[in-house]
């Protein structure tokens, strides 16, 4: 008799345990991640680090202290800076405005429970203090080189920066702030982006006089938006238009050098605090000599269009003209952006006189080789082939 007692009790126990872990993972009362309720609601300290430690050997499974709210993580950079912050064992807070599956690949570059997808509004005050909450840390990674329908320049490039840093010096536990600005802004640019930027840089040393500013040159990468509207234009019309005769010159830069960038800023003994940095690559280019080295790695034929500055100009002027005048929104703008065009009217490369990656201890990659090695699959015939070189012909080795 007693040993049956003790086998319903036993059921009854595993019961519970089952019916409690359902609750776990399926709060009734969960809204907004079950902050409205004390048991499913986080433990993590308000303010700053709290009681959270260092905790194993600064892998990924490890805890470093930081929980970084990162605003634009599910743009271009954002991905490689979420990847690198995960690596190290920091949980990142990642807000979103779209649809749930746009951070979706995010979730994979973390432990458990690491990387923490958080719905937003950037235009509700409430929304940003949420995600917020129990950060220790802030990367404002937010900025869009055209306009819409919804937001204009100012509102991404130079408010929504404000706004961070307002919300921030009121949260009281942010220990570092740093904002992803561009390289080449001023407030006498004839780029209204570039002035957007820069407001946003004033305006955040106002709020935060120890934020930490990073103006990073054009960033190439996988998901780029310079090489990959040229490689799908040229494969498509057999031609690149080179705005200006592409004599502009820049100083193109890997995507994941910056967020390499990012990283070391905000894991330093404070040093690079209150600071401006410049992050250009190790080489500068015109932008005919960027087209050509694409060109080389596509193996396609080069030719050229040159379309003088003004004509360019007027070629892109419609869209700006009708955004908001027509009932339906209008095609994102790639190679014929009037704003671009207006920031590409000027050379920009790093003053002789910036904080660059040396002082960061890093070594950007060169351009060259690794980091524009997606532009393979652009190649006809496959990886090994291409326009210039004959399928009959033994091919170069891959890459």
């Amino acid at each position: 008799m007693q040993t049956i007692s003790r086998r319903l009790a036993r059921e009854n126990l595993c019961s519970r345990s089952q019916i409690y872990s359902l609750n776990s993972l399926y709060p009734i009362s969960d809204r907004y991640y079950g902050g409205y309720d004390r048991r499913y609601a986080s433990t993590l300290s308000t303010k700053g680090i709290g009681h959270l430690v260092r905790k194993g050997t600064g892998g990924r499974s490890s805890v470093s202290g930081i929980v970084a709210a990162v605003f634009g993580a599910t743009g271009f950079l954002g991905r490689y800076l979420v990847q690198q912050l995960a690596k190290t064992g920091s949980q990142v807070l990642v807000p979103f405005r779209g649809s749930e599956d746009s951070p979706r690949h995010l979730k994979l570059m973390g432990d458990l429970g690491q990387i923490v997808p958080m719905k937003y509004n950037p235009r509700d005050e409430n929304s940003i203090k949420a995600v917020m909450a129990k950060a220790n840390v802030v990367i404002n990674l937010i900025g869009r080189e055209y306009e819409t329908r919804n937001y204009g320049f100012e509102q991404v490039n130079h408010h929504m920066a404000e706004q961070l840093a307002k919300i921030s010096k009121e949260h009281g536990g942010i220990m570092r702030f740093i904002q992803l600005s561009c390289l080449g802004a001023s407030k006498s640019s004839p780029s209204r982006m570039l002035q957007a930027k820069a407001a946003a840089e004033e305006s955040i040393l106002r709020e935060l006089p120890e934020a930490t500013i990073l103006r990073p040159a054009v960033m190439l990468g996988t998901e780029d938006r310079l090489l990959n509207p040229w490689a799908q234009f040229a494969k498509k019309y057999n031609f690149l238009p080179m705005i200006g005769g592409g004599s502009t010159k820049i100083q193109p830069v890997y995507v994941a050098d910056v967020a390499s960038a990012v990283v070391t800023a905000l894991q330093d003994d404070g040093s690079s605090m209150g600071k401006l940095y410049e992050l250009g690559g190790p080489d500068v280019y015109t932008m005919h000599q960027l087209a050509e080295l694409m060109y080389e790695v596509i193996r396609e034929w080069p030719h050229y269009v040159n379309v003088p500055f003004p004509i360019a100009k007027a070629i892109s002027t419609p869209r700006d003209i009708f955004l908001n005048k027509v009932p339906f929104p209008l095609p994102s703008p790639s190679i014929f952006n009037l704003d671009l065009i207006h920031a590409n009217s000027s050379d920009k490369l790093v003053s002789a006189d910036a904080l660059t990656f040396n002082d960061l201890g890093l070594v950007p990659h060169k351009v060259k080789g690794y980091p524009i090695e997606y532009l393979i699959q652009y190649r006809k015939g496959g990886p090994n082939y291409g326009s210039t070189v004959s399928e009959r012909a033994s091919p170069e080795s891959y890459p």
